[in-house]
This record gives C-alpha cells, sequence and structure tokens, in this order.
C-alpha cells in the first residue's frame, strides 16, 4: 500500500515530544541497540570479507531521497547489441550478519527500519546501516549483483545474482537526477534510467500492473516554522522504481522456477471492491466507463485535481491485503501481486528490511545451483508473519507521526474555517475524511448530509497534540 513519506528536518518540537514518547511506548518501538549489538555490528564492519569477483571497474551510482546513508542499491546501465543490460548491486548485509549471532537476533526484533521525527529506529546498527554495509561513494563494498539483459522493448532475456565487489562513483538525490535529465546533462546511465524506466513502465501497462501516483505528505521546516505540504513523485523516482520491481520479479520467477522461496503477495481485488470504488467515482462525480479497466482508470487520475486526488485515495483501499508466503516444496498455487500483474519479492532493500537478507541469499544459491543454506530455510516458515507484523506496526507508526504532526501545525488556529474535499463519507453522511490542501492534512470531519467529493468549509474545533487529534466541523 502506498505510504506517506515524513521528512522531518528539525528537531522535535517540544510539544510534540510527550505524544511522540506515548505512541512510541504503545507500538513497542525499540529504543538504541544494546551493547553487545554495536560492539558485534562495528567488529563485522571493520573484518568484512569482500567477494573475490572484482567490479569496482564498473561505474555504479546510487539514487535516494537526499541526505540518505542506507543506500541499499546501486546501479549501472548500459546499452548492449540486442538491447540493455541493467546491473543493479544490492547491499550484501549477510556478509556482515552471522545467522543467529546477537545482531541477527536484534533484527529479528525489529524487522524494519522505522522514521520518526529528527530520529530514524533502524534495522542494523549505523554502523553497518549508515556504513560498512551501506554502498556509500568511493568505498569499496560487498554487494549482491544482479545482471539482468533486457530485449530492445525492455523485456527480460536472461538474469542472474552473485557477490562481487563494487564501488559507487556518486550519490545522487532524486532532485539531482530530475534536474540533469531536464537539462539534457544526465549521461549515460542517468539517461538510460529514463529509457528504461519508460520501457518497464509501458510493459507494466501491457501486464494490466498499476502504481498509485497518491500525494504524500511531507514536513518541511523555515525559519523554525512547520509545515505540512502535498508532495507529488518525480518522473525519475518512477523511474528508478521499474529498476527495483524489475528485480523483484526476476527473483520471483527465479524462486518460482526452483520451488523454494518468500514471495511478496497480493491477492486480486474482488468484484465487490471494484463496483464499490465505481460507486465512489460516481459519487466524486468522474467519469469510469464501464469498459475501462482498474488500471487504465487510475492512470488517468491526476493527484492534482482535488477530487481526483480523493478518488486515489480510496483506491489505496485494494493495497490493504498485501502479505508474504513462504514455501519449501513446489510453487504456490496463487503467487502472484496483484497491483504489479506479475509475481514479485522484496531482494532490493536488505538494510531496511529483513526479509530481503533472507531472498537475496536464497537466490545467490539459486542462480549458482548451489543448495540453499539452512539458515535461509529455517527461516522462511515464519517470515511471512514476522514481516506482515511489523507491517501493521510500522503502518500505525507512520499515521501517528503525522497525525502528531497535524495537530501541531493546525493547533494554533482552533476556530477558524479552513476549504477542503470529502474524501471518504460513512454510510449515514454524518462524518467522514476530509483533504485539505493547505496545510497538507486529512483528518476526521463531522457534520450532516456529507456528500463524497463535495468542497466544504469546515471549522477546526480541537486540536490535541498528546493523542495525535484533530476535530472539524461542518456546520
Amino acid at each position: 500500500m502506498p505510504s506517506r513519506t515524513v521528512a522531518f528536518l528539525d528537531e522535535v518540537p517540544p510539544p510534540l515530544r510527550e505524544g511522540l514518547r506515548q505512541l512510541r511506548d504503545e507500538l513497542g518501538v525499540p529504543d538504541d541497540f544494546p551493547a553487545e549489538v554495536i560492539e558485534a555490528a562495528q567488529a563485522a564492519a571493520a573484518d568484512v570479507q569482500l567477494p573475490v569477483t572484482d567490479l569496482t571497474d564498473v561505474e555504479f551510482v546510487t539514487i535516494d531521497p537526499a541526505g540518505s546513508l542506507d543506500l541499499d542499491q546501486a546501479l549501472h546501465l548500459s546499452r548492449t547489441d540486442t538491447g540493455y543490460l541493467v546491473r543493479y548491486a544490492i547491499a550484501d548485509v549477510a556478509a556482515f550478519v552471522e545467522p543467529g549471532g546477537v545482531i541477527d537476533d536484534e533484527c529479528h526484533e525489529r524487522v524494519e527500519t522505522l522514521y520518526a521525527p529528527s530520529r530514524r529506529t533502524p534495522l542494523h546498527p549505523e554502523a553497518l546501516s549508515e556504513n560498512g554495509a551501506s554502498l556509500l561513494p568511493d568505498v569499496v563494498r560487498p554487494a549482491l549483483v544482479w545482471q539482468i539483459e533486457l530485449d530492445a522493448d525492455g523485456a527480460v532475456v536472461d538474469a542472474t545474482v552473485a557477490r562481487a565487489r563494487v564501488r559507487s562513483r556518486r550519490r545522487y538525490s532524486y532532485d539531482e537526477v530530475q534536474a540533469l535529465i531536464d537539462g539534457g546533462q544526465a549521461g549515460d546511465v542517468l539517461d538510460l534510467l529514463k529509457v528504461i524506466g519508460q520501457l518497464r513502465e509501458q510493459a507494466e501497462v501491457a501486464r494490466g500492473g498499476v502504481s498509485l501516483g497518491v500525494p504524500e505528505q511531507e514536513v518541511t521546516v523555515a525559519g523554525g516554522s512547520w509545515a505540512l505540504v502535498y508532495r507529488t513523485n518525480l518522473p525519475c523516482e518512477g523511474w528508478n522504481a521499474q529498476l527495483s520491481l524489475l528485480t523483484g520479479m526476476v527473483a520471483a520467477d527465479m524462486m518460482l522456477k526452483a520451488g523454494v522461496g518468500i514471495l511478496r503477495t497480493l491477492p486480486p481485488a474482488e468484484d465487490h471492491a471494484i463496483n464499490r470504488l465505481r460507486r465512489t467515482a460516481q459519487g466524486l462525480g468522474i467519469s469510469w466507463p464501464q469498459k475501462v479497466s482498474y488500471p487504465d482508470f487510475v492512470r488517468g487520475l491526476k493527484a492534482s485535481v482535488p477530487r481526483e486526488a480523493a478518488m486515489l485515495n480510496a483506491c489505496t483501499t485494494l493495497f490493504r491485503g498485501a502479505g508474504y508466503d513462504s514455501f519449501t516444496d513446489g510453487a504456490p498455487k496463487e503467487a502472484e501481486h496483484a497491483a504489479i500483474a506479475a509475481p514479485y519479492a522484496h531482494v532490493t532493500a536488505p538494510l531496511r528490511r529483513l526479509v530481503d537478507r533472507y531472498a537475496g541469499e536464497l537466490c545467490v544459491a539459486l542462480s549458482a545451483g548451489e543448495p540453499v543454506p539452512a539458515w535461509v530455510l529455517d527461516a522462511l516458515n515464519d517470515l511471512p508473519s514476522e514481516m506482515e507484523d511489523s507491517a501493521r506496526r510500522a503502518g500505525k507508526y507512520e499515521r501517528g507521526i503525522v497525525d502528531l504532526v497535524e495537530a501541531m501545525v493546525l493547533a494554533p488556529h482552533i476556530g477558524q474555517s479552513f476549504n477542503g474535499v470529502l474524501i471518504d463519507v460513512d454510510p449515514d453522511r454524518r462524518a467522514g475524511r476530509l483533504q485539505v490542501p493547505d496545510p497538507a492534512v486529512e483528518a476526521r470531519v463531522k457534520g450532516s448530509r456529507l456528500k463524497l467529493g463535495g468542497e466544504v468549509t469546515a471549522t477546526l474545533v480541537a486540536a490535541d497534540l498528546v493523542k495525535g487529534s484533530v476535530d472539524f466541523r461542518v456546520f
């Protein structure tokens, strides 16, 4: 399911601290790493064994949000006589984490990296996540390098993955990449990011896959003043995401052919869910002809149009059944991720997500024709529930953070009126969710005879900075 990204750029304001503390306590968010875990990480980073295969002559680059140091992926793209070669280097976290050791045990408690104001709760100690295992520029690192051959249309011809030592040349931000591409100064690799990314987007359309361009809420800071704005992704973010999707699809295919693996799954939307969305579109006054499929309909929506943004928000309900499925004795009958319209596995973010370390190690063994390590097989049974439980906690934490910031931003404005659009309405039409463009807020609202998609003026009557709740009323 699409998530909201909150970029915190300053110290946590005092009004937010108690609410944040209570939220962390309620969800059991861990604090600092135990001393023995930190020591083990520092020792592992200082004594890592580099792979024999040397790809340090390949000019890999990383593309991430500005300021990121936990760099999971580096890429190099080139043309071939018949198409393209995608080299995708993934941080080799297994080179640093001993199965059953103290770091591994702590990772199974944390499961994934969580983000909050001025503070990350990382999956791995910083000695690994932002240093020894991260694919930072100008240092040699161990990596799992995917080499994916594509034809001229961007379709997969062949794929392998193996350990190698790599050296990234540069750490790009998305803004930098987009500016270079738009200005005609990108160079071969970034130019090909656009070419291959667009080819893969076309392949997604042909498969019947869909990506939701839901606006993200982002916290900005200027002159000590905090604000909420909506942000839409840059085109290069979509092209970069297509490479990650490509790698995950190739990994899933490798696992299914071998009859062993762990997939990220999403069941197909049931007819009643699609019909409900059609009724929502009707309520919003958006045309959805019967002959137009759900993916084609979604691709025509613009997040910059309030009613269409409300429709995109409603479409996120189809992503809520996502889970994981592991198997060791033959491929499962239901293996597809419905939004991607293909089988898919998480293998590209091992610094931030536990399952990727296991899935990556499994693919390295399968690609080499070697037995899957016992420590990987032993974990497959429990990984789906670990990941799903963690995803629920991360979702509540993420939503709770945004709720707290919304309450803080709105608290000085109690009694004032705001214009917004009703993006969800309860059956009795007495309550719903209001999307306010300025400040960028989504909150519960009460009234009478509320209409989905209606543009209303609502009065802010309360804002609780500890509970992270706000109360709007349409009088």
